[in-house]
């Protein structure tokens, strides 16, 4: 241990945690009926087959803390020096649900049950709206209630909906209700759908360890070059995971990008007003949730700019005290901490 973790603001900041997940018993008993009658999907079986019913201590200790927005999940933010935890539903959400109808209703009472705890702790938490993309009319909506009546400073969706990805053109609702109320995406990880698994899945890559990262920077990279951001261009998209990896590759992006635009080898791929690099720089924030890697951080701090990158801790995924100290110990200018910790937040969150 290198120093105390102290909530307070002693080392010159507060440390607002940015990608923090939290389940209702409702959301868990839905994934545990598909599970059990065969209608959820190969990953959801892979993912919640595993922590919704194996007895390891991983899973059953991750199902109790995702249930807890208490003294347990305080004590905890206290332990390890979190001064405020932006709160969304976890992954998959409402989204697997194949009846639209209660896909809705999970979705509302996960809200209004996530408003009321943010409430009680309102020095505390921030919650972000979760949505049913399988109704995006409704999602719309959800998305107005959620920032003017429930004080919600943000929207998570969890990556694909059943296969369908957010470049659909069905989808557009959902992007008008973001450009109304300015809030930002935040698009978080699912498990591959069943048309890309089969490889990850036998080998034991499907989830947070490969296949999360793989399919989640797909669906921002199909975003990108679908031209979203040149229809809207003050929407701010957030990932995680270091930007699921497409800061790494973004030379190679932008240059067989371009080089198939200038061909027309595919009917969808138009030109765009920006590389991509640039609309990382001017349209995407990126977590540091899961990747307390220093490296990687400051790398990605260097490719799209240092007022782009915030931390995350993945609770309760990870959990990890020296994970807190090892961006506490990064070699880097004091205020430029204090945007990775605290100030990025507060400006793209509007807090």
């Amino acid at each position: 241990m290198s120093h105390e973790l102290k909530t307070g603001g002693d080392r010159g900041y507060l440390r607002i945690a940015t990608e923090e997940a939290f389940a209702t018993r409702e959301q868990i008993d839905c994934y545990l009926r598909m599970v059990k009658d065969g209608t959820a999907d190969r990953g959801m079986v892979s993912l919640w087959g595993f922590y919704a019913r194996s007895p390891a201590e991983r899973a059953t200790q991750i199902i109790e803390r995702l249930l807890d927005l208490g003294e347990q999940r305080i004590r905890h933010m206290d332990e390890t020096g979190i001064d405020k935890a932006i709160l969304a539903l976890t992954s998959p959400g409402a989204q697997p649900l194949l009846d639209v109808k209660e896909a809705r209703g999970l979705a509302q009472r996960a809200n209004d049950y996530l408003a009321e705890q943010v409430a009680a702790y309102t020095d505390r938490y921030v919650g972000m709206a979760t949505v049913a993309p399988q109704d995006p009319e409704w999602s719309a909506r959800e998305i107005v209630r959620g920032a003017r009546e429930l004080g919600f400073k943000g929207v998570q969706i969890n990556s694909h909906t059943q296969g369908e990805y957010l470049d659909h053109p069905r989808f557009d609702p959902i992007f008008r209700a973001l450009a109304d109320t300015g809030h930002p995406l935040y698009i978080h990880p699912a498990t591959p759908p069943d048309s890309m698994i089969g490889p990850m899945l036998e080998a034991g890559l499907d989830g947070a360890i490969f296949g999360f990262g793989v399919e989640t920077g797909l669906h921002l990279l199909r975003l990108i070059t679908s031209g979203i951001f040149d229809r809207y261009p003050d929407l701010q998209i957030m990932v995680g995971h270091m930007g699921e990896a497409l800061p790494f590759w973004v030379y190679r992006l932008d240059y067989m990008h371009q080089a198939s635009v200038r061909a027309q080898r595919y009917e969808r791929m138009k030109p765009l007003k920006k590389s991509i690099l640039e609309y990382l720089r001017t349209n995407v924030l990126i977590t540091t949730s899961g990747m307390a890697w220093a490296p990687a951080i400051l790398f990605t701090q260097q490719v799209v700019g240092e007022d782009r990158v915030m931390y995350a801790m993945d609770y309760p995924y990870q959990f990890h005290a020296d994970e807190v100290r090892t961006h506490d110990t990064l070699d880097i200018p004091l205020a430029t901490k204090k945007k990775l910790m605290q100030t990025n937040a507060e400006r793209w969150f509007r807090l």
